[in-house]
């Protein structure tokens, strides 16, 4: 999202974060979001709300003080109609409110990262099964900013298939982060859902990042951090109901991160004016797709 030269300062964060105890400084800071303290959580909130400018007049509740702890705040939910989800069939919407990162295409298995680093889609998945689906395929790996909504929805009807956590680091995802650290999105702890669409598969990973205090599900509830290795859940076994219409929520995020689209070859045509560093909003059209590639899921 920025090609500038990296500075001292770029450096010295970078370095400071291989250096800090990541996951306890995460989990210290998650005990402090749910603090319930009054005087104490609404000074977070309306600090937060100050230094990052967080529009209120969008949210369901838009009294700062009505929220019991900082995290309820950060994971508000939308007013009615403060998003609108393209609803042609044709439209693969935006997950999340944020800022392209990247997007394009899988060369050769590998998504590009930043200048000189890229990543494997059987790294970031943490199965090569299932990023043989999308080799030769398209992606898009979108930033939510600390100042963006932080839930995420469906950008296409779609039934999950399988659940995936992958334990891993937590470093920062943002743009200066990413210039300086290989394999960045496959390194960070994340959670992976696949999932059958008319239009062949898809895959939303939900990337952690320092000082995330969890992701969570609407099938599991929080997610992350949930031991050290991969927990895969199979829905296919699964008599649950697991399928999701366009733009219904599917996760959030307690603070911080990234979501990375993936879809298989020749089943969609990104919007042209998309690029890194654009913004996007949840709902909004950011991919052209053919016709379905069957009339209903498998």
């Amino acid at each position: 999202m920025n090609d500038r030269p990296a500075t001292l300062g770029d450096r010295l964060f970078v370095a400071l974060q291989y250096l800090l105890p990541q996951h306890l400084l995460s989990r210290l800071l998650g005990r402090l979001a749910h603090a319930r303290l009054a005087p104490l959580k609404n000074a977070l909130i309306r600090r937060f709300i100050t230094r990052f400018g967080v529009d209120m007049s969008e949210a369901a509740e838009p009294d700062p003080a009505a929220y019991p702890h900082f995290n309820a705040f950060f994971t508000r939910a939308l007013r009615p109609g403060a998003r609108t989800v393209d609803a042609a069939s044709d439209a693969l919407v935006s997950p999340a409110d944020g800022a392209v990162s990247q997007i394009g295409s899988i060369e050769a298995g590998r998504i590009f990262q930043a200048k000189g680093h890229a990543f494997s889609a059987a790294e970031l998945l943490a199965d090569s099964t299932d990023a043989a689906l999308f080799d030769g395929g398209a992606f898009a790996t979108i930033y939510l900013s600390p100042r963006d909504y932080h839930r995420v929805h469906m950008p296409l009807d779609a039934r999950l298939r399988t659940l995936r956590h992958v334990p891993g680091r937590l470093f920062s995802v943002n743009a200066v982060t990413a210039a300086a650290v290989p394999a960045l999105f496959a390194r960070n702890e994340r959670v992976v859902c696949v999932f059958d669409t008319a239009h062949g598969p898809l895959a939303m990973v939900l990337v952690g990042a320092m000082v995330v205090a969890g992701i969570e599900t609407v099938w599991t509830g929080p997610v992350a951090p949930a031991g050290h290795g991969v927990l895969t859940i199979d829905y296919e076994r699964d008599a649950r109901e697991r399928t999701l219409a366009k733009g219904a929520e599917m996760g959030r995020f307690q603070l911080g991160s990234t979501v990375i689209l993936l879809l298989p070859r020749g089943r969609v045509s990104w919007d042209p004016a998309l690029r890194a560093g654009s913004a996007l909003r949840m709902g909004q059209r950011i991919a052209t797709l053919p016709g379905p590639a069957a009339d209903r899921f498998p």
